[in-house]
């Protein structure tokens, strides 16, 4: 249980390298620092003071953003063969020559990512300009009949009228509208141009002097003008508007040749982004310091495994003085978790719960035992597990440069999986009951595989009296946690209160339940328990009782305190309601099973032969990674609830705060101090 040593360090140096020392900080992300507030005089270190460097970190961060969205614009327009597991790949790691080596070509890069984004911009402006166009075109349509123009009014002794009806019309049911609603007006002539289901586009001309008098005859009928007529003839204002398409689209054309010209920089400007956001952390970091005209100071926590080699290469290189401290007891430190091969995979699983608070231990390499037999029993199928296991295995091996948080996760299932594998064996279940079926029905022989222990199917009371016999052992050492933990701060007494009678009165009871009558008839189990020995837990049980009631409410004096200490004694009732938690390992066991067999009988329905051959592998594929998806995440956020509710329960609260190193924080290369 590693909650790893911390040590403040404290670095004086010249503040013409306090740059390059940041850089070194940043690259080694071995320090989480933390900036003292106060005036000179708490300080006691002279005439210190803080740089304002907002504004060149705003343009670092701006430069990176810049950068970022030209990446994105490059992978829009230019083709780059990605992996489907390039997530597995992490991050290419970059020595310090290299990164010096390419930094002096950022302000050439950011020229780059300028023109880029520019060119991105123009492809977007012009798609724009083109939609805009074919709308104007697709406005157009039901006049390309006409051949004037749509601004056309008249003629010194015509009146001309261009527009729409809004339903279906022909050219004599308009004259006959009009010769109804305007008898007088002689000499109209209406051509339709084009009909539609609910629009007439028209051409109507008349003499002059009937102009005002059919325009409002025209309006009564719902004629209106065309919202955007155009100047030339609609053919003509047509081909114009292909014309300024074709250019756009050549325009667009050109934009993506040269975009993908810088292809080849591409690996370049993610470089240049993480550099950019390399120093803007670095700035913000500076403009926290307190220098004064020739000296800075810097202060924070490290992890004492690694102080005394930072200490010395500060010292070297940069003749800097470093002062290492051991923190003060109430002193809140940041969390840093340091666990073997077999405990580290699941810190990720406690960090998001809550890291150890200040009195607390780290609980990962007694969670971690718990955690990987927990998921196995909730899976339970040797297949299963053997592909979970195959499929982790191959990515730690062939992907060497995971990314740690990833590399855990994989290494995590991978346990998991051996551990679904073991209990899958134990139960005598692959692929829930594949073998059997198959051989059945596809070699007329049935070739059974016995389980090592018993099968779930045939015996669930067995599986589940086993469920709680686990989870009274998970909660039992729920409660050596917090003995555990009293004990390192001197409080025995206190482990005796809260733990040690709880082992009484709770440890007890169960010996006294499972000897009993009632426990033998209802569950068929006649298990050999002496009466002396039940009468020992019962006596166990009722100084644990007494214990509880005497002591729940210890801060309290009088009547006060018995009514806590008898509220403490109901939360036996919390540990029952606990130990029934763990019979989602029965339920979860079964329902992996039971979907697996179902599957296969649904497989088998054809028989055998060619044809069912065929229709039990479909079946069998898609319905046993459907079963495995469904229980693996089953399996996941259960295991983890019987962490989070029942074990944790029991001693952890949690609550600390996670070391946060300064460094590096690229999301494409690694930069490693050489």
């Amino acid at each position: 249980m590693a909650v790893v040593e911390m040590k403040r360090i404290h670095v004086y140096a010249l503040k013409n390298n306090r740059k390059k020392i940041l850089e070194m900080l940043q690259r080694r992300a071995a320090v989480e620092v933390s900036f003292p507030k106060g005036t000179d005089e708490e300080l006691g270190k002279g005439p210190f003071a803080q740089t304002d460097t907002a504004s060149a970190r705003q343009t670092f961060e701006k430069n990176a953003q810049l950068i970022n969205s030209a990446v994105e614009v490059l992978d829009t327009y230019a083709s780059f063969n990605k992996s489907m597991l390039a997530m597995l790949e992490g991050r290419k790691g970059i020595g310090v020559r290299e990164y010096d080596e390419t930094a002096k070509g950022a302000p050439e890069l950011n020229k780059t990512a300028s023109r880029i984004s520019a060119l991105g911009k123009r492809i977007t402006d012009q798609q724009a300009e083109i939609a805009r166009l074919e709308a104007q075109i697709d406005a157009l349509k039901p006049w390309m009949g006409l051949d004037v123009s749509m601004r056309t009014i008249g003629t010194g002794s015509t009146s001309v009228f261009i527009g729409s009806f809004p339903e279906e019309l022909t050219e004599g049911a308009i004259k006959a509208r009009i010769a109804e609603s305007a008898p007088e007006i002689e000499g109209v002539e209406v051509e339709v141009v084009s009909t539609q289901p609910q629009q007439t586009c028209v051409f109507v001309v008349c003499l002059g002097k009937y102009g005002i008098k059919l325009e409002a005859a025209l309006r009564g009928m719902g004629f209106t003008y065309p919202a955007a007529p155009s100047k030339a003839a609609p053919p003509e204002r047509v081909k114009e508007l292909r014309e300024r398409i074709k250019k756009a689209e050549e325009e667009i054309e050109s934009a993506k040749q040269e975009i993908m010209s810088y292809a080849e920089k591409r690996e370049e400007l993610l470089f240049t982004a993480d550099y950019y956001t390399m120093r803007a952390d670095k700035y913000q970091v500076l403009g926290e310091l307190w220098q004064s005209r020739h000296v800075f100071y810097l202060t924070g926590y490290i992890d004492a495994s690694e102080a005394d080699g930072l200490k010395q290469a500060l010292e070297q290189k940069y003749d800097a003085l470093v002062e290492l401290e051991t923190p003060s007891k109430d002193e809140e430190l940041p969390i840093k978790l340091k666990n073997g091969f077999f405990g580290a995979p699941v810190e990720g699983v406690l960090e998001g719960y809550s890291l150890p608070g200040k009195w607390e231990v780290d609980p990962s390499k007694v969670m971690c035992v718990f955690y990987y037999v927990l998921f196995g029993m909730m899976l339970s199928d040797a297949a299963y597990g053997f592909l979970i296991s195959l499929a982790c295995g191959i990515v730690l091996l062939k992907f060497k440069n995971i990314e740690e948080g990833l590399r855990k996760t994989m290494r995590m299932f991978f346990f998991c999986g051996i551990s679904t594998m073991f209990w899958g064996v134990m139960f005598g279940s692959y692929f829930g009951d594949a073998i059997p079926v198959i051989t059945r029905t596809f070699f007329g022989s049935e070739i059974n595989v016995p389980p090592l222990w018993f099968a779930p199917l045939d015996d669930p009371m067995r599986l589940m009296l086993f469920s709680f016999l686990l989870g009274i052992i998970h909660l039992f050492a729920g409660l050596a946690m917090q003995i555990y933990q009293l004990c390192r701060r001197g409080k025995y007494l206190d482990a005796l209160y809260d733990s040690g009678f709880w082992y009484m009165l709770v440890g007890g009871l169960i010996i006294a339940l499972v000897g009993s009558d009632m426990f033998k008839d209802m569950m068929n189990l006649d298990l050999p328990i002496p009466s002396v020995v039940i009468t020992i837990a019962l006596v166990l049980a009722a100084i644990g009782a007494v214990g509880i009631i005497a002591t729940s409410g210890r801060e309290s004096r009088g009547f006060k305190r018995l009514l806590k200490g008898l509220y403490g004694l109901y939360g036996v009732s919390s540990w029952l309601s606990d130990i029934l938690s763990y019979s989602r390992l029965l339920a979860l066991g079964l329902a992996t099973g039971v979907i697996a067999q179902v599957f296969n009988m649904l497989g088998t329905m054809a028989g055998g032969g060619i044809i069912g051959a065929v229709l039990f592998i479909l079946v069998f594929v898609i319905g046993h990674v459907l079963n495995l998806l469904i229980n693996l995440l089953g399996a996941y956020v259960h295991t983890n609830r019987l962490q989070y509710v029942e074990f944790f329960g029991k001693f952890y609260e949690g609550g600390g705060r996670k070391f946060e190193p300064f460094a590096a924080n690229t999301k494409h290369f690694k930069i490693t101090e050489e």
